[in-house]
């Protein structure tokens, strides 16, 4: 019996039980809230308003990038996400700048740069719910 009960012990310990738990609960708390926070948008608000509710998505964005690297779950599928968020924040605070000078919160192209930000934060969302239920390599239990 004790013989047993050291085979047991021995098999476990030289699993690489310091693998995160499958799902990363972390991540998916944060894709939780980069999801609503896209959901409630910012359609029908002045530019300085939209621009804040956009930077809340870009901080959220960034932790999420933060616990994708502390993971190792980087794919190009997801840098290509992250590029375009990137590109398309850009491409809206040009605008949202354009609008407050025209005093216009109306303004065509801030409409578009919204629009294509918002486009860029689903394609994001996407990438990491991907990565985030990939099943991880070799599920955690090879040894060390």
């Amino acid at each position: 019996m004790a013989s047993f009960a050291v085979l047991a012990a021995f098999a476990t310990g030289c699993r690489n039980d310091s693998a995160p738990a499958w799902g990363y609960p972390e991540l998916r708390t944060t894709l939780g809230s980069l999801s609503r926070a896209l959901e409630e948008g910012c359609d029908d608000t002045t530019p300085e308003s939209c621009v804040a509710e956009l930077d809340r998505l870009g901080e959220l964005a960034d932790r999420a990038f933060g616990e994708v690297l502390d993971h190792r779950l980087l794919d190009s599928r997801y840098v290509d996400a992250k590029n375009e968020l990137d590109r398309a924040r850009e491409l809206r605070a040009a605008a949202a700048e354009e609008a407050r000078a025209r005093r216009d919160p109306h303004y065509l192209p801030f409409r578009r740069a919204v629009a294509a930000e918002r486009l860029a934060c689903r394609r994001l969302l996407a990438a990491l719910e991907s990565v985030r239920t990939a099943p991880p390599p070799g599920d955690g239990t090879e040894p060390v």
